[in-house]
C-alpha cells in the first residue's frame, strides 16, 4: 500500500500542538490602513481551529496526527 500523502496547503496554514491544532487568523495580510491598531493587534498570533474542523484536518495531516 502506498504512503499516505500530506496536503501541502494544510501543511503550510496548521500547527500541531498538544491540545489540537493552531491556524493564522484571517483579515491580516492587507488593506490594514483602514484596520485599527486594536484590530490588527488582536489578530496576532495563532488561534485554535474549530473542533468541527479538526477531522479534516487530521485527515489532511496524517504525518502530524501520531497517537499520544
Amino acid at each position: 500500500m502506498p504512503k499516505m500523502k500530506t496536503k501541502s496547503g494544510a501543511a503550510k496554514r496548521f500547527r500541531r500542538t498538544a491540545n489540537g491544532f493552531k491556524h493564522r487568523q484571517a483579515f491580516r495580510s492587507h488593506i490594514l490602513t483602514k484596520k485599527t491598531n486594536k484590530q490588527k493587534r488582536q489578530l496576532r498570533g495563532l488561534e485554535d481551529v474549530a473542533k468541527a474542523d479538526v477531522k479534516a484536518i487530521i485527515r489532511m495531516l496524517p504525518g502530524k496526527t501520531k497517537a499520544r
